[in-house]
């Protein structure tokens, strides 16, 4: 591979900006990719999967090249060429790679990657935390499978096409070959990948991009046309437009969130999806939600978590994650469990999910809440641990429980 300047300084750019000023790397790459018209579908993939590598191995990184945060642009250009050596790309004659000690770099790296931590490239408390609550051997795996690159999912929008047919228009139309998944029925895996937003099928709604993982949420729910639907933190509305499509359009699906940002997203895509049967609902009050007491058939609580499951697709949130907020995000975990939980009406279900790997965070709130007084209604159905290493998609959690008539 040859390396281009622009292409190269891009990435610097990048990194100069999620590392120094902390801004989102879906973001800053998504800016990046506008910067050169004449840039094509390689060079872009260079852009993005490079830049997403060197923030992905960021500790690693920093400790072969041996520089320290702040970065400046001449340490970025170090871990650059860390990145170049160790994927044996040559490194052309330009000043910012003078004196690169390429033999050191490879004898660095197999010497720092005896260590965890610094192999995987975690924050030593996020280690610490893995460890405790995983264990030595499925911890070591996991953050393992958690740098690798995730694959692009898609689900069928079933309200407007089947997976089959999908699948034929993705390969007839703009020839991108998609495989399916045994248990997920609805989703595509591309096996090469490739920019599916920019196709006429994602512009008439015949799908969504949606991790494997994530597709069995809704499906846990165990909805059906007709019922009255509560997703209590829907964001954007990934899983709000998966149990619409479950539903067939029929019967009511209230998707609440604390961001009207999100909710106007959400309505953006409703519409491309052909669905009308979701309301939107802003929680800024307790108001929205005692409304709604004993009134649902289903609720879910996808809860805010620290997304130490979707460490692939978010590698910078490593980086952005500190102890505290760990700590009050399992507060916030049991209250909405404890609050939402009222809008289900007797005989009817809620699933709580995460997009975390940690029991902490999973298993040990659905205990603390069935043990509660506003639990004790309720039974546990059945719940599903899903880890990365081991079906090789997103780690998740969702425990399935009822009310008592």
């Amino acid at each position: 591979m040859r390396l281009h300047r622009n292409l190269c300084f891009a990435v610097i750019d990048g990194l100069t900006q999620i590392f120094n000023e902390e801004q989102y790397a879906d973001k800053v790459i998504q800016q990046l990719l506008k910067r050169d018209k004449r840039w094509g579908a390689r060079d872009r993939g260079f852009v993005a999967e490079t830049t997403y590598d060197i923030v992905r191995w960021k500790r690693l990184y920093a400790e072969i090249a041996e520089v320290k945060e702040p970065f400046d642009r001449d340490n970025l250009w170090r871990m650059f060429a860390v990145w170049a050596t160790l994927k044996g790309i040559t490194l052309p004659d330009w000043k910012y790679f003078e004196n690169t000690p390429t033999r050191k770099i490879k004898g660095r790296f197999d010497e720092l990657s005896k260590t965890r931590k610094i192999r995987e490239s975690i924050p030593d408390w996020i280690d610490e935390v893995g460890l405790a609550e995983l264990g030595e051997a499925k911890w070591t795996k996991e953050i393992a499978m958690q740098n690798q690159q995730a694959d692009v999912i898609l689900r069928t929008n079933t309200l407007k096409t089947t997976k089959e047919k999908l699948q034929n228009i993705l390969f007839d139309d703009n020839g991108i070959e998609t495989e399916f998944i045994k248990g997920y029925p609805s989703a595509l895996k591309l096996t090469e990948r490739a920019n599916v937003f920019v196709t006429d099928a994602f512009k008439n709604g015949l799908f969504e991009v949606q991790d494997a993982s994530s597709q069995l949420v809704a499906e846990f729910l165990d909805v059906a046309p007709g019922m009255k639907v509560v997703d209590t933190c829907a964001g954007a509305g990934g899983k709000t437009l998966h149990i619409a499509s479950l539903m067939e359009n029929k019967g009511q699906v209230v998707a609440m969130d604390i961001y009207e940002s999100k909710l106007k997203k959400l309505k953006i895509r409703a519409r491309r999806n052909g669905v009308h049967n979701v309301d939107l609902k802003v929680i800024d009050s307790t108001k929205p939600i005692k409304k709604l007491y004993n009134k649902a058939d289903r609720v879910l609580i996808d809860a805010p978590c620290s997304g130490l499951g979707v460490l692939r697709r978010n590698p910078d949130a490593k980086w952005k994650l500190e102890p505290e907020f760990l700590d009050r995000i399992r507060v916030t975990q049991q209250e909405v469990l404890q609050q939402y939980s009222k809008m289900v009406k007797p005989e009817g279900k809620l699933v709580y999910a995460t997009c975390s790997v940690l029991p902490s965070e999973n298993q040990n709130q659905v205990n603390t809440f069935l043990k509660s007084e506003a639990g004790a209604n309720f039974s546990l159905v059945k719940d599903k641990t899903i880890l990365a290493h081991e079906n090789g998609f997103d780690g998740f959690y969702m425990a399935l429980l009822e009310r008592k008539a």
